[in-house]
């Protein structure tokens, strides 16, 4: 059977994180894999329970971070390349930006048959400075160039890294989109409503809107908090605001708040009824989207956001700004709703529609789960991998089809 070696950057709660654990799993035993992981940031929250519950154990290379640094990024390399010349695998498979760079390199050094890159999004713009900017596209060309395949995760985010930034030609980009488990979102979904509701002071007669994921510049948690005050200005419905994730922004979103003049509180420390609440970090998205009326996004930039795939799965209808693959993964005005960047007046106008409509949530919750159950579900993900994966290594030469699994080596992450 082919052997793949998987790499991901940091295992923190998004979509990286499910795509690479499922396809560690849900891969075998038709692939042999092996998953590495890099460290977090403080303010990140890690995701070990995706491991934990897939039974998953990856190794762990704590000099793998988001920050650049010559010294760990050094570490990290020759870390990576000892696994590979100890695992052998046939396959390299990199997710996100500093994973991609340091497994590629040592991928290509190492003379890996097959080493494909996955884009979950990329730092193309509204993250860096231009210079900045174009040194990452300019090193993101190099790798390309290295690289046996690059999956994106949309059209749109395909059309935007062939077409604009120019990281590598078309035909040399495969369209795989995300895979999730969207069962648990439709199960037991009173009982979790009521669960998540009762903890934070959410009654029955009010509409909570959430928002879901890191509090950090890209996600505009500003333009959420604007977009509140508009709403409470105009309407009679009682409407509760709910953050649910954290980060290094928190202080700067609570000041919004209070400058708009919303009653807010961060509910691990105050724990109380408010009109705006952030719950800091959750796990368990089915419960939470069960107690959740309508889904916001407010991003500048995105790759594939699961928030709002799950929260279709969830049958809750979505409000969005038009950014990355957003419009791959809603269908505007039947899923929810698709609103201009930094628009607060028009965010508000949409979240007023559905405010004031059950009906109209209803019927976008019904059509947005139909919707990504038959293009999101990680059985799809898993076929549309394995498919790819043999398509390059018969481009490749590689001899897999008669070879009987070899014995793993022993001690790896001790090797390293």
């Amino acid at each position: 059977m082919p052997r793949v070696l998987r790499i991901l950057n940091r295992l923190i709660i998004g979509g990286p994180a499910i795509n690479a654990t499922y396809l560690t799993k849900y891969m075998a035993p038709e692939f042999e894999t092996m998953l590495v992981i890099g460290g977090k940031d403080d303010h990140e929250q890690d995701a070990d329970h995706l491991t934990a519950n897939l039974g998953l154990s990856p190794v762990v290379v704590p000099e793998m971070v988001r920050q650049i640094s010559p010294v760990n990024d050094g570490i990290a390399y020759r870390k990576i390349k000892r696994l590979i010349e100890k695992f052998r695998p046939d396959i390299v498979h990199t997710h996100a930006a500093k994973s991609g760079l340091l497994g590629r390199l040592a991928a290509d050094a190492c003379k890996v048959p097959v080493i494909v890159h996955t884009f979950h999004g990329h730092v193309f713009h509204s993250y860096f400075s231009k210079w900045k900017t174009n040194t990452f596209i300019n090193i993101e060309r190099y790798l390309a160039k290295r690289s046996t395949g690059i999956i994106a995760i949309s059209e749109l985010q395909k059309n935007e890294l062939t077409n604009i930034y120019k990281i590598c030609p078309p035909e040399k980009m495969q369209i795989i989109p995300l895979g999730l488990d969207l069962d648990k979102f439709q199960q037991y979904q009173d009982a979790k409503r009521a669960e998540f509701r009762s903890k934070y002071y959410l009654h029955d007669d009010e509409i909570a809107i959430g928002i879901i994921g890191r509090v950090v510049p890209v996600k505009n948690h500003s333009l959420f908090v604007a977009a509140a005050q508009k709403v409470l200005a105009q309407t009679t419905q009682r409407v509760k605001f709910v953050v649910i994730g954290d980060g290094d922004m928190r202080p700067q979103m609570e000041a919004a708040f209070k400058a708009a003049g919303i009653d807010y509180a961060y509910y691990p420390e105050d724990k109380r009824d408010a009109t705006a609440i952030c719950t800091s970090w959750q796990t368990d998205m089915d419960v939470v989207l069960a107690g959740l009326d309508i889904v916001a996004l407010t991003s500048h930039n995105e790759g594939t956001p699961v928030s709002l795939i799950e929260a279709q799965a969830a049958a809750r209808p979505v409000v969005s700004t038009n950014v990355g693959g957003v419009a791959d993964v809603v269908t505007d005005n039947l899923c929810g709703y698709i609103t201009e960047p930094n628009e607060a007046d028009l965010f508000a106008a949409a979240l007023l529609k559905l405010i004031n409509n059950a009906e109209q949530r209803a019927y976008f919750g019904a059509q947005g789960r139909n919707f990504v159950q038959s293009k999101f579900s990680y059985q799809r993900l898993v076929h549309d991998m394995s498919a790819y994966y043999y398509t390059l290594l018969d481009q490749k030469g590689v001899d897999y089809r008669n070879r009987f699994s070899r014995p793993l080596p022993t001690n790896l992450e001790d090797s390293i």
